[in-house]
């Protein structure tokens, strides 16, 4: 059983979903974290991997490194998105059940899931149904991770599970607005409008009307801590949170915890909408014992300030 001694590997460690899962288990008592900087090692070399495996020996391995983007960087980059997180996910699974690592998860994201399916998603959900085509490469990549995690289990009895969040906002996220998520993309273009002189008119993509639910970084992390500790028979699970809005409402309260004075104005492009609506089903989460705690509004005012330090 994983607890605060057993070495745990955290792969991706500086990414905002990595690093909050560092800040988590360092709060919370353990011990012997390993992380590595991916200029000392690339997670696509197959061969750099399995050396760092043998010799650090860890008990458990957190696979929270992905290539990772917003819309429109899965448009414009396909084959990266596909390639990359399939090099980085078949080398640590490859590697955790060669040197016998007692407990793997891996992380995936709601994109997996068929883009026409009635709602909430239900993780039985998988594969029953074409893909959203905007980020087809990434969910391709993500499942191939999940029937993997399935056929070692299957083989080899190991316990590895995929943890597959909502969307995600938090500390250390990435705000470059050609391949950010929706969420840090609209804070710094309001933020950016609010600093102007005269008419703050902000520019955003799509109509505004597709629905997204979202959860604070910090929340997952809880639950990767949760899940690493208890051994479960089925290897997805969902994990989200109660809010979900529209697009266009998140903008409209995050522009007024910066600058009401602010217009927003969407481009109507509809091909930037990608799914409609993409609520996850919780109940087998919540069944294992685990449910967000999250107060968005508290979150969000954290987040707008650490953005602003962040982006003096």
């Amino acid at each position: 059983m994983i607890n605060i001694n057993s070495k745990i590997f955290i792969a991706g460690h500086n990414g905002m979903l990595g690093s909050a899962i560092l800040r988590v288990l360092k709060k919370k008592g353990y011990k012997k974290l390993i992380t590595i900087n991916k200029k000392k090692l690339d997670l696509r070399d197959q061969i750099g991997v399995k050396k760092f495996f043998k010799k650090k020996k860890p008990h458990a391995v957190i696979i929270a490194a992905a290539k990772v983007g917003g819309i429109k960087a899965n448009i414009k980059y396909p084959a990266n998105f596909l390639s990359d997180n399939l090099e980085i996910q078949t080398n640590l699974i490859s590697s955790s059940h060669l040197y016998k690592v007692k407990k793997l998860i891996l992380f995936g994201s709601s994109c997996i899931y068929p883009k026409n399916l009635k709602k909430p998603i239900k993780e039985s959900q998988i594969m029953t149904g074409k893909l959203e085509e905007t980020n087809e490469s990434y969910a391709i990549a993500k499942i191939a991770g999940i029937k993997m995690i399935e056929s070692f289990n299957k083989q080899y009895k190991t316990d590895y599970i995929c943890l597959m969040p909502c969307n995600l906002f938090g500390p250390n996220d990435n705000y470059n607005l050609e391949n950010s998520h929706f969420l840090p993309a609209i804070i710094k273009k309001i933020h950016l409008a609010s600093e102007k002189k005269g008419k703050k008119i902000v520019k955003l993509w799509g109509t505004g009307k597709p629905l997204r639910e979202i959860l604070y970084v910090d929340e997952l992390a809880d639950a990767c801590e949760f899940f690493l500790k208890k051994k479960i028979k089925k290897p997805l699970v969902n994990i989200g949170s109660p809010v979900e809005m529209t697009i266009k409402d998140y903008a409209k309260y995050i522009r007024s915890k910066i600058d009401p004075n602010v217009i927003l104005k969407f481009d109507n492009n509809k091909k930037l909408d990608g799914v409609k609506r993409k609520k996850l089903n919780t109940s087998l989460a919540n069944l294992y014992g685990w449910r967000s705690k999250m107060n968005f509004s508290k979150a969000l005012d954290y987040i707008i300030e650490d953005f602003k330090r962040s982006h003096k």
